[in-house]
C-alpha cells in the first residue's frame, strides 16, 4: 500500500486541518506557535471560518527545512 503524502494547494487559503495534515503538531502547539510569532497569522473570513494563506505556510515549511 502505497503512503499518499497531503499537500497544499497552489494558491489561496487553507484551514487549519489542512494545515495539521502537512505539520505533524498538535492544535494547541499550532495556536501557541501563531501567538508566540513563531507561525504565520491567521485571516478571519468570519465569525467561525480562520484560515492562513497557503504562501505563508509553504514559506514556514521551506524556513524549516
Amino acid at each position: 500500500m502505497k503512503h499518499i503524502r497531503p499537500t497544499l494547494p497552489e494558491a489561496g487559503f487553507v484551514r487549519l486541518p489542512q494545515i495539521l495534515a502537512v505539520i505533524p503538531i498538535s492544535r494547541s502547539a499550532w495556536w501557541a506557535g501563531v501567538r508566540d510569532g513563531k507561525f504565520p497569522q491567521s485571516v478571519k473570513l468570519g465569525t467561525k471560518t480562520t484560515v492562513w494563506r497557503v504562501e505563508d505556510i509553504r514559506a514556514l515549511i521551506n524556513a524549516t527545512r
